[in-house]
């Protein structure tokens, strides 16, 4: 079972300025990522995609075996994150002349993760027989069958989703879960098919909410360094 890890990396950031390559527990965000991956010990590439020069060569200073340079029209903030993930895996398999039988795209700003979180997520897949590719998520704060709500045009609310008996308790839910764009896992002969990462056949593996910070705002990276730090590392 041959397996390619992609760690995709924008230089552009509005929300947390050069967040990629900002530091946390003395090291550049994108780097816990690679490292993780090198600690795994699961994959024959890891590849780190990204428009910025920066990025890419932080990534190479701690061990990106690959470094691929992304196109402009796929490195704006309205580009999808399939097609980048899959012109990456495309471009290392053009240099290399390998191919793959499973990817996995670990998300550099969502590092709480542990080294088993990513070892499991795959194992996960590899072992479902009708599984084609897994995302991983925490228990949602808020329910939709609850209390989520949503707004319609004249400002009037409703439950997101209704149920044909009313939920009096939230325990009593079906369950739901935040995602936390942690790790993306596909089987090849579903990856380069799809235009989502959702599908008929799409699992999840669960992770707890203390590892599944996303930062996208400086408080999330304030939160993200805090945990981090009490942590003492990121592997």
């Amino acid at each position: 079972m041959s397996r390619i890890c992609t760690i995709c990396a924008r230089g552009g950031s509005k929300g947390v300025k050069n967040k990629n390559i900002k530091l946390i527990v003395g090291k550049p965000l994108i780097a816990h990522s690679i490292l993780q991956a090198k600690a795994s010990g699961l994959f024959d590439v890891i590849a780190v995609s990204s428009d910025s020069q920066e990025i890419l060569q932080a990534a190479m200073e701690y061990g990106a075996d690959i470094v691929v340079e992304r196109p402009v029209e796929l490195a704006t903030d309205t580009a999808a994150k399939l097609p980048v993930i899959q012109h990456c895996v495309r471009e290392v398999e053009k240099q290399t002349g390998l191919s793959f039988d499973v990817m996995t795209d670990i998300d550099a700003t969502s590092p709480l993760r542990t080294v088993g979180d990513l070892k499991n997520s795959v194992e996960l897949l590899e072992n479902h027989e009708r599984a084609t590719n897994l995302i991983t998520g925490a228990p949602s704060r808020r329910s939709p069958y609850f209390n989520l709500v949503e707004q319609d045009t004249n400002g009037f609310v409703r439950l997101s989703k209704e149920l044909p008996a009313a939920i009096v308790r939230r325990q009593d839910a079906p369950k739901s879960f935040d995602m936390n764009a942690s790790i993306y896992v596909w089987k090849r002969e579903s990856f380069f098919k799809e235009a989502s990462i959702f599908t008929p056949t799409t699992v999840l593996y669960e992770m707890p909410e203390e590892r599944s910070v996303d930062i996208d705002s400086e408080l999330d990276f304030e939160f993200v360094s805090f945990l981090a730090e009490k942590r003492g590392t990121l592997l």
